[in-house]
């Protein structure tokens, strides 16, 4: 009985050991990492965006950004501990020494004649003849006649003063730390015990493996339906132009699993209206085509108007019902976004290709959405081939805004950024009419938005020029600059409800062909893994050149510091093909901003085969064949891509007569690497 008590009091002790073990530790990181860190504010700081509230400190936010699934179970595991603690310190017993004469009621030194009258006086109130009690029972046979014997029988009192108990040498006692009504295997108890080893050991495992595979079946390793991949690969074309882009994108499985309540129809029916020039409707046969969009699937209709309402802003008009699902699609968009991106670039020819021209529709209509502005805005009007839609990004910015300082040849929007602080104040008060404090959050947001170089070569490594079959190695260094100082940065995004980092993608492709030879997403976000990444990659191209570790060591510290002031260095490799001259374009494509793009020009001449051997290497990572057990035919509709521009065209087969040549602001040649590259901002 006193084993059995003692066992099922270290229970707690158990339970609190075992939570204590991980869960110390890991508060401790939990609570370093939020200690160390960065303070510095990297979100825009316009009056804009402080209105909408994204970036706010209030009690609320702060409740919302701690209230999270990990921090909250932490807090439940602590709170279960200190009740455990509590628990064992009120009823945590101490271990009873074994004293006979403090059993008896005596004091050490008794004489043999109080000893036996002490026993006597004990024995009337706890021997079993006198009392029927069985837990007397239990104590006058383990504590009373053994402390009375150890104190009158020599055996026993040699014993007790050589090994502290009567019955000599106590062996070493084992026991469970379990709760007594477990270690009972008989009646129910047996029961409780067979079922919790089934159900720890067994179900609760199957059950996490069925949660699992479920989830995997059904999902990415990006949280992107399969379903929706499958779509987006099935309805990717090369020809599809970037006014169409949005058609494949809405057909995302996440957006058709959003319910469509009768409640929807009057107000999807008021948003109609207010976005209906935005819909490419031909105004000849506005009825059949207001017809038509209706027939679609409900899904599909509710999916392209609330994403119509983030482009036009009229989010305002939407029901509390209809404003939760639209928070859920942009919320889902980003990644859907990149998704859609992927099976734009994904290898679509035996070299590996993808294509260009949906690739910068993904990219135009991803940073539509974040900046909340019409796709129509991006037509060439007013002489820009840009259209105003890099303008009304700016905080205050209409388009009535757009027309008053075009009126002083303000067309392009890199005029305006590289306009001298004076003039271009001058310009927002007294030609646009902003006033002193909304011409200041425009200068915010000029300061924060990035400024790219792309410094890129091709080469084969350890060659002079470049032959056909080759494997050519890229070689891009991206540096990006703001006028605030910052490389990490939030952009400024005041409609688009949730936090965006900044992503950029690098496509090095023939706009002639519309394919990208290699593609790669660069983020300047994380300073520590671009340093580890850029010192890993130059140390293996100089140690597989044969270089110093003088020389390596010293090319890997310029690497560095390349990196700590704003660059990120890109590699890749693909095979070179037939012999010839190809004009390439390097585009750096950010996701956020609009206008901010950067087009280098590469010019890259492939020789004839002279050398014996071939070489072999690893080409880029989208690899050097189309995705297995998937075909399509490709559909060759366009003459060429040789300029690039946005596209919102009413009919997807017409043909653009607007296009501008190639631009070449000074080539830099770059002898024994068979490549050239031009610089020019994309307008």
């Amino acid at each position: 009985m006193a084993a059995s008590e003692e066992n099922s009091a270290l229970f707690p002790i158990f339970v609190l050991t075992i939570m204590a073990l991980p869960l110390v530790p890991y508060t401790l990181v939990k609570i370093l990492n939020a200690f160390s860190k960065k303070t510095m504010t990297i979100h825009c700081q316009c009056s804009v965006c402080s209105r909408s509230g994204k970036y706010r400190k209030s009690l609320f936010n702060r409740i919302s950004n701690f209230s999270t699934c990990s921090n909250l179970t932490l807090v439940l595991l602590w709170i279960v501990m200190v009740m455990l603690i509590y628990y064992i310190k009120n009823t945590s017993q101490e271990v009873k020494v074994f004293e006979p004469f403090s059993i008896l009621g005596l004091e050490a030194g008794a004489s043999d004649s109080d000893i036996k009258k002490a026993y006597r006086r004990l024995s009337i109130q706890y021997h079993p003849d006198k009392n029927p009690d069985p837990e007397a029972h239990n104590y006058f046979v383990e504590y009373i006649s053994k402390a009375y014997q150890a104190l009158t029988d020599p055996v026993s009192r040699e014993n007790f003063e050589k090994y502290g108990h009567p019955d000599g040498r106590q062996g070493l006692e084992m026991g469970i730390a379990l709760p007594p009504f477990l270690l009972n295997i008989d009646g129910a108890s047996g029961g409780i015990l067979l079922l919790g080893i089934v159900g720890v050991c067994i179900l609760l495992p199957l059950i996490l493996a069925v949660i699992y595979l479920s989830r995997s079946a059904k999902y990415t390793g990006n949280y992107v339906m399969h379903q929706t991949l499958s779509a987006y690969y099935y309805f990717m074309k090369p020809s599809l132009a970037p006014s169409k882009v949005l058609d494949v994108f809405i057909k995302a499985a996440e957006f058709m699993e959003i319910p469509v309540r009768r409640s929807d129809g009057e107000p999807l029916q008021k948003l109609f209206v207010l976005v209906r020039s935005e819909l490419n409707l031909d105004l000849k046969n506005i009825r059949q085509e207001q017809a038509k969009f209706w027939k679609q699937h409900p899904a599909l209709v509710k999916a392209e108007l609330l994403i119509q309402a983030q482009l036009t802003r009229e989010s305002a008009a939407l029901t509390p019902a209809l404003f939760r699902d639209f928070r859920r699609m942009l919320e889902l968009s980003p990644r859907l976004l990149e998704e859609l991106m992927k099976m734009a670039l994904i290898p679509r020819t035996a070299q590996g290709h993808g294509w260009l021209r949906p690739a910068i529709g993904v990219i135009e209509l991803s940073q539509n959405i974040i900046q909340a502005v019409p796709l129509s805005a991006r037509k060439i009007a007013g002489g820009s081939s840009e259209g105003v839609a890099p303008f009304l990004q700016l905080p205050h910015f209409n388009e009535a805004i757009v027309k008053k300082i075009a009126r002083k040849k303000m067309r392009m929007f890199q005029d305006l950024r590289d306009m001298t602080l004076e003039n271009r104040v001058e310009l927002l008060t007294k030609v646009a009419g902003l006033s002193s404090a909304e011409t200041k959050d425009v200068e915010m947001v000029l300061e924060m938005m990035p400024s790219l170089t792309v410094d890129i070569t091709c080469e084969t490594e350890g060659e002079e020029g470049i032959q056909e079959g080759d494997i050519v190695t890229m070689h891009a260094w991206i540096t990006l600059k703001r006028g605030s100082g910052l490389v990490a940065a939030l952009p400024h995004a005041p409609y688009f409800p949730f936090h965006k980092e900044e992503n950029f993608w690098l496509l090095l492709a023939d706009s002639l062909s519309n394919y990208v030879w290699i593609s790669q997403k660069v983020s300047f976000m994380d300073e520590a893994v671009a340093i580890t990444a850029a010192s890993k990659a130059i140390q293996e191209l100089k140690e597989g050149s044969g270089a110093s570790l003088k020389e390596t060591n010293a090319a890997v510290r310029e690497a560095v510091e390349r990196v700590k002031s704003g660059s990120r260095l890109i590699m890749g490799k693909f095979q070179a093909p037939a012999e010839g001259s190809y004009n390439l374009t390097a585009f750096c494509l950010c996701d956020s901003w609009i206008g901010c793009d950067k087009k280098t020009n590469l010019k890259i001449k492939i020789s004839k085969r002279s050398r014996a051997v071939t070489r072999t290497g690893p080409l880029s990572e989208e690899g050097a064949a189309a995705e297995e057990g998937i075909e399509e035919e490709e559909e060759e509709d366009e003459d060429g891509y040789d300029d690039y521009e946005s596209e919102y065209s009413e009919d997807e087969d017409e043909t653009d007569s607007k296009r501008n040549g190639a631009v070449a602001n000074g080539a830099v040649n770059h002898k024994g690497n068979g490549s050239s590259s031009e610089s020019s901002d994309n307008e």
